[in-house]
């Protein structure tokens, strides 16, 4: 999934939920993404239904969380922390996991700063910028 659509997400995030709870065999991608699902209950409702998930308007004017943003940060941050890309973001998760004591709260500590990177960038019409985001996260530690 290099560049997947909207849509593409949804249905990877609804298959993958589906098949957890058929206790049908998962990818390794799947795998990853189902131990995320399984500490986000909250979302089970927009992830049984692939149909409704495609039609979700999860917009900031709703005020509801896009389930399905929330977690593909999750799954982004797990593959950056894994290859240590960009580089020094393993040692500043890990410091901050350590700090405090949980991996999840962690990877939404992170989140805001991959937001901010994200939202940067977009903003100036810059590449992101990668030792800032680990900057950010670092400052958190």
């Amino acid at each position: 999934m290099f560049n997947p659509s909207q849509d593409d997400v949804r249905r990877f995030f609804c298959e993958t939920y589906r098949k957890h709870r058929a206790g049908e065999i998962l990818t390794p991608l799947e795998a990853i993404a189902s131990d995320w699902l399984a500490q986000h209950p909250e979302y089970d409702d927009d992830l049984k239904d692939v149909d409704a998930a495609l039609g979700a308007d999860y917009s900031v004017e709703n005020g509801q969380t896009n389930p399905f943003l929330h977690l593909s940060m999750h799954l982004s941050i797990a593959e950056q922390i894994s290859i240590d890309q960009p580089p020094g973001i393993r040692a500043a998760a890990t410091a901050l996991t350590q700090r405090l004591q949980s991996e999840h709260e962690a990877h939404h500590h992170i989140m805001e700063c991959l937001g901010e990177m994200i939202w940067n960038s977009q903003r100036s019409g810059l590449p992101p910028d990668g030792a800032a985001y680990i900057d950010c996260v670092r400052k958190r530690v």
